[in-house]
């Protein structure tokens, strides 16, 4: 039997753990100073334009960035209408999460009696992911009006935005359903199947909770989108960020008020696309120590 050396030469040798710590310290060194290089760089270029300080005084006026954010008798807030879109945004996500399901299972339900119902759901994916959203906006917004219906003809331009918003993300959440719907192996409703549950059941408490777990993140990037896309509503008159951004720029010949929108917006999207990442890396990290399991 063989006893290690406690030498000077074994105790110059580095541990695993200090050297993968040394790595690390150093990538962060490199990263951060690459990040400070190049917007230093960014900011060099455009201090040293010829138009910086017009565009400055424009866009990142202190005075115009505070009255918009703040609003004043004749300008609506910014912040204030900015919260219309959270509204329009959180109404439409509920229902695009149930109407794209519901869409998602008509479409995979097997059978000739079910192929008229398959038929609406394909069609209906087909057409409304084809159509700008700004079209069916128009459409929906003065076309419903104007057919007389009396409950449909009395309802409100942000009614009129959430419903096209709701038809044209529906189209397109549903396929995200229908891929994470077959992305389940058949074995595992076979198994269902086996155990007694019905295809209905089967599909409620087996494949169904597997489905919606992998596709939560597309999901959430979809909803990036959606949130974003609120903005277009004004097209029918409601006064969102966007609009009121635009109201108080033509009224001030000043563009701080975009800008304040802008960031607005960026700070509901960043927050999401990381949470997003997160739940793409935790699923990964799941996804490996199955595998090597």
């Amino acid at each position: 039997m063989t006893t290690r050396g406690t030498g000077p030469a074994d105790s110059l040798e580095p541990s695993p753990g200090r050297g993968s710590k040394a790595l690390g310290n150093r990538a962060v060194l490199v990263s951060g100073a690459s990040t400070v290089v190049f917007f230093a760089a960014v900011a060099l270029v455009v201090a040293l334009a010829p138009g910086s300080g017009l565009v400055t005084e424009r866009f990142f006026s202190p005075f115009h960035l505070w009255q918009s954010i703040k609003g004043t008798p004749s300008e609506p807030s910014v912040l204030g209408a900015f919260l219309l879109n959270v509204y329009i945004f959180a109404i439409s996500e509920v229902l695009i999460l149930v109407l794209a399901l519901v869409i998602a299972v008509v479409r995979g339900i097997p059978g000739p009696a079910f192929f008229p119902f398959r038929l609406v759901a394909i069609v209906y994916t087909d057409v409304f992911r084809g159509v700008p959203l700004i079209l069916v906006l128009y459409i929906i917004g003065f076309g419903v009006p104007g057919l007389g219906i009396a409950y449909f003809s009395y309802l409100s331009d942000v009614t009129y935005g959430i419903i096209a918003l709701v038809l044209v993300y529906s189209a397109y959440v549903a396929e995200v359903y229908r891929a994470g719907i077959e992305s389940v192996h058949e074995s595992q409703n076979a198994a269902a199947r086996s155990l007694g549950l019905s295809r209905f059941q089967s599909l409620r408490f087996v494949v169904l909770p597997q489905a919606i777990r992998r596709v939560i993140p597309p999901l959430l990037n979809d909803f990036i989108g959606l949130q974003k896309d609120t903005a277009l509503v004004s097209v029918l008159g409601s006064i969102e960020a966007a609009r009121a951004a635009q109201i108080y720029g033509a009224s001030q010949f000043n563009y701080a008020s975009y800008v304040v929108a802008a960031l607005l917006f960026v700070l509901i999207t960043i927050p999401l696309a990381r949470f997003t990442d997160r739940l793409i890396a935790r699923d990964k990290r799941r996804r490996q120590a199955g595998g090597v399991a």
